[in-house]
């Protein structure tokens, strides 16, 4: 994510630098799921789970694939395949690509499902990436490597998950749906770090010090998503012997550091592979298996910030590996979009209400309450030349969820059917989190680029005073 510069490659170079792929794969997942759904076809749900062997030959040949549903049974489109289908996909956990107690190995061909390959192999990449800027946010000029300037912001990002979870369980409280629904909790509390960035710098322009709080805000939250994807959702009850195996693969990434390896292939396919695997075996979602590896991998010593331009020409290992991955995981997210976007418009129900009460609701609170408790409460500071204006309007920005908020649905309800899919839909609507900000900050007066010589006056007049 670091450096958006516009280089000259035309339409498909636009839509990859604006994270565009995602939201074209969303939307071709529910055109495409609704025109399914009208016209009797199973064709999304059997492109999800198609088997890639059949590629080379080697996959199961059925004539439909088992569809799970949310009451834990299994329906069997295929006749003529259900006995078959009915011993190997009797947990639809695994025939999901979930891998429960019994679900490792080759006993069920969830390893070659298209929706494993997406969700818990390429996404890996994705989460690495996000890895990587939370870590150089630690080094010296990162945005987390002063305490004094991140406090407000990490109090707002504490305001900003714990807001929304708040809105999200009273609400399943009031409608009586907290056994069915309070697992997804978590869903509501993530903030996309791309695409609140490109609404941010179209309300408050690109050098307000709104932008840097929203992103570093940003970070922070993709931190705590990290851990609260491990530790409240992994696929069965861990099994902390295997984390071994992840000490055993960070030992061998320093050890790679220490002999001055420098390409990020080395690091990726040893020390990445057995840490990747190790997570799959502890059963922490495997999406998450290459992020123990990232503060391994040599760096820069200092920190030039989030969608620095000058990180473009660092060559050290860890930006090498952004550089390199940085198109390939843009395409990623597009096929993530495509093969778990795939919702009917029918599916819109309570989880649905939930999520976005959680995302324009929680979020805004959440974030303001945080804030004004730093300054009044704990006599810290907002950033020079933001008032609660910005503040308000930020935390609606920062209520677009989408990517991450979609990719926490699937894990929290593992099981396809209304449940997930009223969750899903509400990720995908919180992009309304973007007009409706647009909306509050024409009201509150917000324009783009305005209070700029307040943060340079400001300064100065806190010199004066002291």
């Amino acid at each position: 994510m670091s450096g958006h510069e516009t280089p000259k490659g035309g339409v498909a170079r636009f839509l990859i630098d604006n994270s565009l792929l995602l939201v074209i794969g969303a939307v071709a997942a529910l055109v495409w799921a609704n025109l399914a759904d009208r016209s009797g076809s199973t064709s999304y749900h059997d492109f999800i789970h198609y088997d890639v062997r059949n590629l080379w030959g080697g996959g199961e040949h059925h004539e439909s694939a088992p569809i799970p549903v949310d009451d834990g049974s299994v329906a069997i489109a295929a006749e003529n395949d259900a006995e078959h289908s009915d011993a190997e996909h009797s947990d639809p956990e695994h025939s999901e690509g979930e891998h429960g107690e019994d679900g490792h190995g080759d006993g069920g061909h969830h390893w070659y499902s298209l929706s494993f390959i997406i969700n818990d192999v390429l996404m890996a990449l994705f989460f690495a990436i996000a890895a990587k800027e939370v870590w150089e946010s630690l080094l010296p000029g990162g945005a987390l490597s002063n305490p004094r300037k991140a406090a407000t912001p990490l109090l707002a990002t504490f305001g900003g998950i714990v807001g929304p979870a708040l809105f999200y369980l009273l609400g399943a409280y009031a409608t009586g749906t907290q056994a069915e629904l309070g697992q997804g909790w978590a869903v509501p509390c993530a903030t996309d770090i791309a695409f609140s960035y490109l609404v941010a710098r179209l309300i408050f322009g690109p050098g307000h010090p709104a932008i840097a709080f929203l992103l570093l805000l940003a970070i922070a939250d993709d931190a705590a998503g990290l851990l609260i994807l491990a530790i409240f959702y992994p696929s069965a009850p861990i099994e902390p012997i295997w984390l071994l195996l992840t000490a055993g693969a960070m030992a061998f990434a320093w050890l790679l550091r220490k002999l001055k390896i420098h390409s990020h292939w080395f690091y990726l396919l040893g020390p990445g592979v057995l840490s990747w695997f190790s997570f799959y075996m502890a059963h922490i979602h495997p999406a998450l298996g290459l992020v123990p590896i990232i503060p391994m991998l040599p760096s820069a010593v200092s920190d030039l910030g989030i969608f620095a331009r000058d990180e473009l020409h660092r060559d050290d290992t860890l930006n090498e590996f952004e550089h390199f991955w940085k198109t390939p995981v843009e395409c990623i997210l597009g096929l993530f979009g495509l093969a778990n976007a795939g919702v009917v418009l029918s599916s819109v129900g309570t989880g649905t209400w939930l999520v976005l009460a959680g995302l324009l609701l929680g979020k805004p609170v959440g974030i303001t309450a945080m804030t004004l408790l730093a300054e009044k409460g704990f006599r810290l500071q907002k950033p020079a030349g933001m008032d609660y204006r910005h503040v308000v309007t930020l935390g609606m920005v920062a209520g677009i969820g989408f990517t991450v908020a979609l990719f926490v649905s699937v894990a929290a309800f593992k099981i396809p059917g209304a449940t997930q899919d009223s969750v899903k839909m509400g990720a995908l609507l919180s992009f309304g989190a973007a007009p409706l900000a647009v909306l509050i900050a024409k009201l509150l007066s917000v324009r783009p680029g305005d209070d700029e010589e307040e943060a340079e006056i400001a300064p100065a007049q806190s010199d004066t005073a002291a």
